[in-house]
């Protein structure tokens, strides 16, 4: 089948000018179609019902006299001044206007230069996409954004505080009491809401609402933890190896900083029962495509010979473990007599062992 000439199709001039026409009425952005002078030839139905006008008061004016001069914008003269006859073309300009009777108006505004074989005087076709309300929602949400950080923030350095004060109280409750066994159990308690406040206090560093690089966050978790737990007064390091990066939400970094405290808290107390003696505890995290293992390792007293060590039932094994089950991890345990490792693993992970330098 023979494809049909637009010039066969319209031979007329009026016919072509009745398709022109009809298109530029067909878009449902406001159209104007200007002269080399900028005087308007003619204009969409949009653009008439858009700025409340008419087509005898628009067309054959010059674009910056419409409307009583609301045309005469700068930002649209060096748009159609200097820009289009040096480009030919541009899109999404962006202008910003206060409009009489329609208020302040945001703009997308795009404008091309057409020539004519013929030899005809070149046009301007400018086309408007009012985006006043984008924007206004955009702004919006950008309050609602900053509000929100505020008052995260707020409430993050009220759990701190509210932290600290249940950790002063413990510790007060701690040093009154007579009963030795009773003293133990309220000191574990502090370590442990201390623990919380150090997880809390580098997730708020690391950006607790976004995505978090586990490297870096444990990293920055077991120097605080180092320095509230072991300071200068233990011969004992604390040190964090990252194999293949990873990131997790906020959430689960809470969780997998929490498990480290009470791993780490479990090897101080269990590993090394002669404080004299020099000891080790390593973090590692590695990630093998959506899985990833956690290990705490130490080389303290551990077991005389290497078996699985059996779960206990203490208060922090209670935790490591509800805690890797939110995670849908596993925990597994092996004490040797190099030590203890105690290992946190996501799905199945197959991957070189990390041994403690």
């Amino acid at each position: 089948m023979d494809t049909v000439d637009f010039k066969e199709q319209f031979p007329a001039i009026a016919d072509a000018w009745a398709l022109a026409q009809g298109i530029v009425d067909t878009v449902r952005e406001p159209v104007l179609v200007l002269d080399k002078g900028l005087r308007v030839i003619t204009a969409s139905r949009s653009f008439y019902s858009a700025f409340k006008v008419s087509p005898e008061e628009t067309h054959g004016r010059l674009l910056y006299a419409l409307g009583d001069g609301q045309w005469d914008i700068p930002k649209l003269r060096v748009l159609l001044e200097k820009i289009i006859p040096e480009h030919g073309v541009m899109e999404d300009y962006e202008v910003e206007h206060e409009f009489p009777g329609l208020g302040n108006r945001t703009m997308w505004l795009n404008a091309r230069q057409v020539f004519y074989a013929g030899g005809a005087d070149a046009t301007i076709l400018l086309g408007m996409e009012d985006i006043t309300a984008r924007r206004i929602l955009e702004r919006e949400k950008d309050d609602l954004l900053r509000q929100k950080d505020v008052l995260l923030e707020e409430l993050q350095h009220r759990i701190a505080n509210s932290l600290q004060i249940i950790a002063s109280i413990i510790m007060l409750k701690a040093r009154a009491v007579k009963s030795k066994e009773t003293r133990l159990h309220l000191q574990d308690a502090h370590k442990r809401v201390m623990s919380v406040a150090a997880v809390q206090k580098q997730l708020h560093a690391s950006g607790a609402s976004g995505s978090i690089e586990i490297a870096p966050y444990l990293s920055s978790l077991c120097e605080a933890l180092a320095s509230s737990m072991i300071g200068d007064t233990r011969p004992v390091s604390l040190k964090v190896i990252g194999v293949g990066g990873g990131s997790a939400t906020s959430r689960q970094a809470e969780s997998l900083g929490l498990i480290v405290t009470e791993l780490v808290m479990n090897a101080l107390k269990h590993a090394f029962p002669d404080e004299k003696v020099d000891g080790q505890i390593t973090v590692a995290y590695e990630v093998a495509g959506t899985n990833w293992k956690l290990s705490v390792s130490d080389n303290g007293v551990g077991k005389p010979d290497g078996v699985f060590a059996q779960g206990k039932s203490g208060l922090g094994t209670g935790i490591v473990k509800a805690l890797s089950s939110q995670l849908h991890a596993q925990v597994e345990t092996l004490a040797g007599p190099k030590g203890t490792t105690v290992s946190v693993t996501h799905a199945t992970f197959s991957t070189k062992a990390i041994h403690a330098a």
